[in-house]
């Protein structure tokens, strides 16, 4: 495909689903069925991927959810309400609950709230002292639509709070939907007045929320039921999520009657088949089931990625399958160096939709399957959007069939790929080049915690890398005024304060430097590691296998990654070219043992810091040689415990952990100053 073409073939697909969106969203009236919309919308989405410079921030890929509509309110959500990832297999929980407990750095089990997930239509409600003010659809996520006098006609949602000791302001979000039983008599009055019936029961839940005479609303049978909270101000709610809705039940909101906790992924697992079985006879209608941390501080430990929590997932329930004939596979560069194995396929409709291309994930998964060109596949939609090779027929496999062999280069720039042991994922090494992965590389080095270059945000960095004016790191440093002058939204102060930021960018520190570089699971805390170890850039360039693994916190896995970075050309081209730029550092003495009262202790920070901000604490204990880790274990030496410390603290003093506050925490860094 040439790139005229694949710039036509986007701008069509997203003419197409933001016409759909329109007819869905707007006028209630969905004019293809969701299969086909989620053809048009994954195939966007694969193109974007595919070619990260092309992606716009009107594109319908960069929504949460719908844009609001004209005739109501729109909405600012104090909190953003945002979408979830999706798991397809018992193999995909268990992968999520190991990355949490990695990232928590705790291998204990894990308490999680599980919930079916309702099809219907997300809302925001707003009580201030326990009386509704406000509800509000969840729109793109941070602007809803202002739908109070629809909600108010919904039985379910109470007018006033019962009971005592709510929050002065609370928000509750949940889900609107419609009952089978109602959305069965609601069709057969609409088809006895003469009128056009809904598709489904979300289709009518969403439509009757975007009712503007709420006289309408009255009349559909809707529900609610509530799934979280979102802004809490003047009171505290429990320190776990079931905790929390049994507390929203006791004030009269409704909590589906299927939800509980439970201890561990396998309980989890067991959860979704046996409510999976039961599903047809729920009297609503749910596509997978929602697992959630219930520990809140975990949660906030946890964070999130751009559109979804770390700390949840919705797994989809089975998808329809069907049976037609590989014909090619083909790998593909991501915007993070991963080359995936995409399967072309003999087109095939399944579950409304026709399907040519299908995921294949990575190479082990071609392993697994032993897929070949040519042979019999079964086709499954999982979560009904995104097609993957399920089976592979052998007794209709053809004589001449060959086995698939990994690419050993990059088959975008041509630079080494390679696999770390435990990984399953093959990556592109020239992170630096490759034009695959140009604008998130560039965004990375600009950041604030690396070059802190102001000004260069992500719209530009996609900005100048479509309009081919840079196409690496290195070439910030030759912009020229001419050249920035001429694109949109730029002034010339603008211009003047960029060029600026990317010359103050040129002096910087070697830990900054090394970081911003964006070697793979090279953080902040380890390119600190790195430069405090060999002082100088050559030689952590030159560093062997066994050298970095005596690093602290250089593992076998972070060593092979950084080895595997600075043995890749194109990588040294860059660094090479972003040196001769003149960037520069001051230099690093080692610091001597008896600067380091700290070492080998190991603090956690947690609750509220009054007199010093936790990062301040964290870079200080750090500088006296301590590790500063985010989880209480048996190698924590201490815990600094703050106001509203939770489930640290008694996990502390479970194990007997010396206990410090704040007072006592500027008072060990006041002795070694």
């Amino acid at each position: 495909m040439t790139d005229t073409e694949l710039r036509a073939e986007i701008e069509q697909l997203r003419s197409a689903l933001n016409n759909y969106n329109y007819q869905y969203y707007v006028l209630d009236n969905p004019s293809v069925p969701d299969s086909e919309y989620d053809r048009l919308f994954k195939r966007l989405s694969v193109l974007e991927q595919n070619n990260p410079e092309l992606v716009s921030p009107d594109s319908p890929t960069q929504r949460v959810g719908a844009k609001p509509l004209d005739g109501f309110t729109q909405v600012k959500h104090e909190m953003s309400m945002l979408s979830l990832d999706n798991a397809f297999s018992d193999e995909d929980l268990v992968a999520f609950d190991k990355r949490l407990r990695a990232r928590l750095d705790d291998n204990s089990v894990l308490k999680y709230a599980c919930e079916p997930k309702l099809d219907g239509a997300a809302v925001s409600l707003l009580y201030q002292n326990g009386v509704l003010v406000r509800g509000a659809t969840r729109g793109d996520g941070s602007t809803g639509e202002d739908i109070t006098s629809n909600v108010r006609t919904i039985g379910s949602i109470p007018l006033k709070l019962i009971g005592t000791g709510y929050p002065s302001t609370l928000e509750v979000r949940g889900e609107i939907y419609m009952p089978l039983k109602g959305f069965d008599l609601l069709n057969e009055a609409a088809l006895a007045a003469g009128e056009k019936p809904f598709v489904n029961p979300r289709n009518a839940a969403a439509g009757s929320l975007r009712q503007l005479d709420p006289q309408l609303t009255a009349k559909r049978p809707l529900e609610f039921c509530c799934y979280s909270v979102g802004l809490v101000k003047g009171g505290e709610l429990p320190t776990s999520h079931s905790e929390i809705l049994g507390l929203l039940a006791q004030w009269g909101l409704k909590i589906n009657s299927e939800s509980r906790p439970v201890i561990g992924i396998d309980a989890c697992v067991e959860y979704y088949e046996q409510l999976s079985q039961r599903r047809n006879s729920l009297g609503y209608d749910i596509d997978g089931i929602v697992y959630k941390v219930d520990d809140i501080d975990l949660q906030q430990e946890l964070g999130f990625v751009s559109r979804a929590p770390r700390w949840a997932i919705a797994r989809k329930f089975p998808a329809q399958e069907e049976m037609t004939v590989l014909e090619a596979i083909e790998f593909q560069v991501g915007r993070t160096g991963a080359i995936t194995p995409v399967a072309r396929l003999k087109p095939v409709f399944v579950g409304g939709v026709t399907v040519s291309n299908a995921t294949l994930h990575n190479f082990d998964e071609i392993q697994r399957l032993d897929v070949r060109a040519g042979d019999t596949v079964i086709i499954r939609r999982a979560g009904d959007v995104i097609p993957q090779v399920a089976q592979v027929i052998l007794d209709k496999r053809p004589n001449n069939t060959t086995l698939v062999a990994m690419p050993t280069s990059c088959p975008v720039c041509g630079s080494p790929a390679s696999r770390v042991e435990g990984e399953a994922v093959t990556r592109c090494e020239g992170g630096l080049f490759c034009q695959a992965q140009q604008s998130e590389a560039i965004k990375h080095y600009a950041s604030r915690k690396a070059m802190d270059i102001d000004g260069l945000g992500d719209k530009l960095v996609e900005q100048l890398v479509e309009e081919k004016i840079i196409a690496s790191v290195a070439d910030l440093y030759s912009l020229e005024k001419e050249q920035l002058i001429k694109l949109e939204r730029l002034g010339e102060k603008s211009v003047d304060n960029l060029l600026a930021a990317i010359e103050k960018s040129k002096l910087t520190t070697l830990p900054r430097f090394i970081y911003a570089l964006g070697a793979r699971e090279v953080g902040e805390a380890t390119a600190r590691n790195l430069a405090n170890h060999f002082c100088e850039l050559p030689a952590i360039m030159q560093a062997s296998f066994d050298s970095l693994i005596e690093v602290d916190d250089v593992g076998p896995i972070v060593a092979q990654h950084i080895v595997n970075f600075f043995s890749t050309a194109h990588n040294l081209e860059v660094i090479e070219k972003l040196l001769a730029a003149n960037i520069k550092w001051p230099a690093i003495t080692k610091p001597d043992v008896s600067e380091q009262p700290l070492l080998g202790q190991t603090f956690v920070v947690t609750g509220k810091l009054e007199r010093i901000s936790r990062n301040d604490a964290k870079m200080q204990l750090q500088a006296l040689g301590a590790k500063v880790a985010g989880s209480v274990s048996a190698k924590t030496t201490t815990l600094v415990a703050g106001p509203g410390a939770g489930s640290k603290l008694a996990k502390a003093e479970e194990l007997g952990i010396n206990t410090i506050d704040e007072s006592q925490l500027l008072a060990v860094l006041d002795d070694y100053r």
